[in-house]
């Protein structure tokens, strides 16, 4: 009788375990790496290597997040994203692209010193209206006060949460939904590093829920012309640095390397010395698409001021940082190596402004 009591409450219990689980989103976490990932020595050291830990290993850890959704785990890779490249996003974009319709978000774990280009990236090429955010930590998973545990538990609370599609791709980091578009790293060393500058956090989670402010209005994921799932590299473009008696070799190197595509970290509102401008000048006549950002971290690159872009050729980015702009500037050019057409292009990322 006893047992016969005890298989009923287990069948029971099995039974309500399997409805909770098949009432629950599903969830996919794509695993890159980073510090998130990383292990470290001792609790209380600075040194650490990134990559170092598992999906399983970093599921496992959170196992509060089984209440919210039932998580499936892929390691695409395992790297430090300063190792972050072309051909890993590429993928990630293709893998969200090809199982949209099995899940019902994603979350990547990803490194943070390049996690706002992995976002803006998937953000202009993902073709998905499912919920897609990008979570990594400040700390090691082995450190003290580690950072890492509840910004995944956060991620996924706003991977599940319906509020969330429809807003393009999200970067959820120490309690705040920021936009893909928006989103930088602003200290090398905090845990509160991650913000939007020019507009501001898009929402706030507390308590397991996200509380949402606003919606980005600039065009993203299925509104964008940018399809990459035939591509398998992108198009070369590089970053030139602005400053006081700037050379003109870095430039140079990169023409003559047969770089596409120059974006300019440029000084005040996109400017660059004289030198460089002659040799930018005479690179848009010869069919490489320029464009003009600033290295100063918030406000707008903008069209036809000290520079006439219209008479020169070249682009200004907006409110596009330069490593944002040379993503978009790289995806243009898979459209068409036109500098004309490229720089439409640039111009209608941004909803009802030109960039």
């Amino acid at each position: 009788m006893k047992l016969t009591k005890l298989a009923l409450t287990m069948s029971l219990g099995l039974g309500v375990s399997f409805a909770n689980a098949a009432e629950l989103p599903n969830i996919t976490i794509l695993a890159t790496g980073g510090t998130i990932a990383g292990s470290g020595a001792t609790s209380v050291s600075s040194s650490y290597k990134a990559g170092q830990l598992t999906v399983q290993t970093l599921i496992e850890a959170v196992p509060e997040m089984k209440d919210l959704a039932n998580i499936t785990g892929e390691q695409v890779v395992n790297i430090g994203s300063q190792d972050m490249s072309d051909e890993v996003w590429l993928k990630l974009a293709k893998t969200i692209n090809a199982k949209c319709n099995e899940t019902d978000g994603f979350v990547i774990t990803h490194g943070t010193d390049t996690m706002e280009e992995t976002a803006y990236f998937l953000d202009m090429t993902v073709k998905c209206e499912k919920p897609v955010v990008l979570v990594g930590a400040m700390r090691p998973a082995t450190e003290k006060s580690a950072d890492g545990p509840l910004n995944l538990y956060n991620a996924v609370v706003v991977a599940t949460d319906k509020k969330s599609a429809g807003r393009g791709v999200l970067v959820a980091m120490n309690d705040k939904v920021l936009g893909a578009r928006d989103v930088t790293k602003t200290s090398t060393t905090a845990v509160e590093t991650f913000n939007s500058p020019n507009f501001g956090s898009l929402g706030y989670i507390h308590n397991s829920k996200v509380d949402y402010e606003r919606s980005p209005e600039s065009k993203h994921t299925t509104a964008t012309p940018f399809n990459v799932d035939n591509l398998t590299a992108l198009p070369k473009v590089g970053i030139v640095y602005a400053y006081s008696n700037m050379p003109t070799e870095p430039l140079k190197a990169l023409l003559d390397a047969g770089y596409e595509g120059i974006v300019t970290a440029g000084v005040g509102n996109g400017n660059v010395n004289q030198a460089n401008s002659a040799i930018l000048e005479k690179a848009a006549k010869d069919g490489v698409a320029v464009v003009r950002s600033s290295r100063v971290p918030t406000g707008y690159t903008t069209r036809n001021g000290e520079v006439d872009d219209n008479a020169l050729g070249f682009a200004a980015s907006g409110t596009l940082n330069p490593q944002k702009a040379r993503v978009l500037l790289q995806l243009a050019l898979t459209q068409t190596k036109d500098i004309n057409k490229s720089n439409n292009i640039l111009m209608i990322s941004k909803s009802g402004r030109s960039t």
